[in-house]
C-alpha cells in the first residue's frame, strides 16, 4: 500500500511563520528528508526518522522520498520559505516525470510557506506594492547569459527584482556583476534592499541606493530586493526608512527618496 509525500515550506525560520498546515503535516510524518539545517529546523517528534542530506543532493533527496513514500510511508520533504520557489517542489515532480510509472500514482501534496523575499518585504515595507519577479543568480543549472538576459529584460520592463541565491564562497562574483548592469539602466537612486536572516535572531535588513549598493554585504542568507524606477524610500526620524513601490504606475516619478 503506498504511503503518501507532502513537500512542506518551513519559512522563514522561526516557528511562528510556519503555517499550522505545515505543521500538523510535519507531526503526521513517520520520517523527513531534507537538507540538514532545514530538518534540524522541524519539530522533533518520537519515533520520527530523519534523512538528513547535503545542499547540491535534491535529485537523490527527491527520488529515496519517493521510494519512501511508495513503500508505505508517510513522508514529508522539508525545505525553507516556500517549496514551490527555488525549491524542493520541483525536484520533486522532476522525479515523478522521470522516474517508474508507479510514482505517478502517489499521493503527493505541496504544502506553501513564506518565502525569502516576501519576509524580506514585509521587514523593509513594501517594495513588492507593484510587479515584481524573483531571480535564482545561481548558474549552477542554467548558463550565465540566460542570468544576464533575464535581469535585462526584467529591469528593462520596468520590474522589482528579488534576487535569490546572491553570493556564495563559490560564487562570489556573480552578484556585483548584476548590480553593475542594473546601474547602466536604472537610475542610481534606485532603492536596493539586503536583507539576510529575515524574521531570525541574526536578522539585518538595510537599504542601499543602487549606486551604494555593495555585493560584499550579502551571503547565501541573503534575498536582495532592487527596486523599479518608481519605488521609493521614505525617511522617518529615529526609525528605519520605509521602502515601497507605488501600486500605480507613475512613468515620470524619479526613483529613490521621497518625503
Amino acid at each position: 500500500m503506498s504511503g503518501k509525500l507532502v513537500v512542506i515550506g518551513l519559512g522563514p525560520g522561526p516557528a511562528e511563520h510556519m503555517t499550522p498546515e505545515a505543521a500538523r503535516a510535519l507531526a503526521e510524518a513517520d520520517e523527513l528528508f531534507g537538507y540538514g539545517p532545514y530538518i534540524d529546523r522541524a519539530p522533533l517528534r518520537d519515533g520520527q526518522i530523519r534523512h538528513p542530506t547535503d545542499n547540491r543532493e535534491e535529485a537523490a533527496r527527491a527520488a529515496a522520498a519517493l521510494e519512501r513514500a511508495e513503500a508505505g510511508a508517510k513522508v514529508a520533504m522539508v525545505t525553507g520559505g516556500d517549496p514551490g520557489v527555488f525549491a524542493m517542489a520541483a525536484a520533486v515532480v522532476e522525479q515523478i516525470e522521470a522516474g517508474p510509472a508507479s510514482w505517478r500514482t502517489l499521493d503527493v501534496e505541496v504544502i506553501p510557506g513564506v518565502t525569502a523575499m516576501l519576509a524580506v518585504a514585509a521587514r523593509s515595507g513594501a517594495p513588492l506594492g507593484h510587479d515584481f519577479c524573483a531571480i535564482n543568480l545561481s548558474d549552477n543549472l542554467k548558463p550565465w547569459p540566460v542570468v544576464e538576459a533575464r535581469v535585462d529584460a526584467a529591469a528593462g520592463a520596468g520590474f522589482v527584482m528579488a534576487f535569490y541565491n546572491p553570493r556564495s564562497k563559490a560564487r562570489p562574483w556573480q552578484l556585483g556583476a548584476v548590480l553593475e548592469r542594473l546601474r547602466a539602466i536604472l537610475p542610481p537612486t534606485t532603492p536596493v534592499i539586503f536583507g539576510r536572516a529575515a524574521c531570525r535572531p541574526d536578522e539585518k535588513i538595510t537599504v542601499f541606493t543602487l549606486a551604494e549598493a555593495d555585493a560584499e554585504v550579502a551571503d547565501m542568507a541573503t534575498c536582495v530586493i532592487v527596486g523599479s524606477a518608481e519605488t521609493r524610500i521614505v525617511e522617518r526620524p529615529g526609525l528605519p526608512p520605509l521602502v515601497y513601490s507605488p501600486r500605480f504606475f507613475l512613468p515620470d516619478l524619479p526613483a529613490g527618496r521621497a518625503r
